[in-house]
């Protein structure tokens, strides 16, 4: 009598980890800058997002400079031990979302209260994940409504360019022109990739026009503070089950849809205990939650081999530990870049994969779902602290079920 053999909880590699002489051969300049554009973007609007909640919150300039370096350790060390066990671009960051959610609650919640919560998160999104649930959950979402929540995220990235050429032509008019120009013309391509020409011209901009202004205080090396936890149960009803749910579907479902368009097999269940273990580490440190995240992920896999694009998680992720060690001076370097010229960098190198959301959610089945999904997510609704990219997939799936039940045979 034969047994049906069930898929180990934990996903397994169908590749032998990437050890150093391995990693050397497969890195080259055009993964090591996807790397860099990878860690330009996660140090520049999402850094300034992060300052601006912990200063609303009146956090004190340690408790928040200890946020930065806890947030971009744990990406550095997940993306590096992830993507060399797996050998695929596996970037991790943290929960942008999760991070604005906050606002509100610092407001009549104790700083320590919050970390108890951060601390929690990363135990029930770690238990989760052991359990298989997660896997199970995300192959029951159709990829075009899971894709539809991703194009909505993406679209503000499209629309950021257009807004970065008109505040700042200087800046981003010629990035824009350069990427054409590389794209169009494939030999010139090949000798200069595009997002590559596009960052360099971006930068002899933003001199040649005199808007970088840095300004230096002293602090060079990061001092970590470690903010012991409460646990109380307005903190725990309040924040919990928002966050789980952010790193869970909202980021770490961006990142599983990035990688498959990429042809990439995400480890769904390795994804939530990875985030689970490495919030756990954040709490440690007064940061917000740890997770897979889809604009990372976009950047890493933008082009080249597919079998060599984890050399760029590798970069990120290794840059990402250099930024934690030295995350006052550096911190202080990104805010100095022109806004034009982050929104510019990162709306380009998104584009394709803005492209490639549209399309596997609107050219084949579950299209009313999608669409459901995509004007929710587009909406900003927020039901009980929990962010719109959730309710978007969620109403999409139900309306789809009971409007295109057709869609859903040989699925269930």
């Amino acid at each position: 009598m034969s047994t049906r053999q069930r898929a180990p909880v934990l996903e397994r590699t169908d590749l032998s980890p990437a050890g150093p002489r391995q990693l050397l051969r497969d890195l080259s300049p055009e993964y090591a800058v996807n790397g860099l554009i990878g860690l330009i973007f996660s140090a520049s609007g999402p850094i300034a997002v992060t300052l601006a909640v912990g200063a609303s919150g009146g956090l004190s300039d340690e408790q928040i400079a200890s946020w930065v370096f806890g947030i971009f350790l744990s990406a550095g060390l997940a993306t590096i031990f992830m993507s060399l066990l797996f050998r695929r671009p596996f970037g991790f960051a943290w929960s942008i979302p999760g991070t604005v959610l906050l606002g509100p609650s610092l407001q009549h919640l104790s700083f320590p209260e919050v970390v108890g919560a951060f601390f929690t998160t990363g135990v029930l999104v770690m238990g989760l994940g052991m359990t298989g649930v997660v896997r199970r959950a995300m192959a029951a979402i159709p990829m075009p409504i899971v894709m539809a929540m991703v194009a909505a995220i993406f679209l503000r990235f499209g629309t950021d360019v257009v807004d970065a050429s008109t505040s700042a032509p200087a800046i981003a008019l010629p990035m824009v022109t350069v990427f054409v120009l590389l794209t169009a013309v494939p030999s010139w391509g090949k000798r200069m990739p595009p997002v590559l020409g596009t960052l360099l011209i971006g930068l002899v901009m933003v001199v040649a026009t005199g808007q970088f202004r840095f300004e230096a205080d002293g602090r060079v090396l990061a001092q970590p503070v470690f903010t012991a936890p409460e646990f109380t149960l307005g903190a725990q009803l309040e924040l919990l089950v928002p966050l789980a749910i952010t790193v869970l579907v909202v980021q770490n479902g961006q990142g599983i849809a990035v990688l498959r368009q990429a042809e990439h097999d995400p480890p769904i269940n390795s994804f939530a205990v990875a985030s689970g273990a490495f919030s756990i580490v954040n709490a440690s440190v007064g940061a917000v939650s740890a997770c897979v995240t889809g604009p990372t992920n976009v950047l890493l896999t933008a082009s080249g081999q597919k079998q060599r694009q984890y050399t760029a998680a590798v970069t990120y992720g290794v840059l990402s530990l250099v930024f934690a060690l030295f995350a006052p001076v550096f911190t202080r370097f990104m805010l100095a870049t022109p806004e034009a010229f982050v929104l510019a960098l990162g709306g380009i190198a998104m584009i394709k994969a803005l492209q490639g959301a549209f399309v596997t959610a609107f050219s084949t089945r579950f299209t009313f779902g999608a669409l459901v999904t995509f004007v929710v997510t587009v909406s900003g609704l927020d039901l009980f602290n929990i962010h719109a990219a959730f309710w978007g997939i969620l109403f999409g799936y139900v309306v789809s079920r009971v409007l295109e039940p057709q869609d859903h045979l040989g699925l269930d």
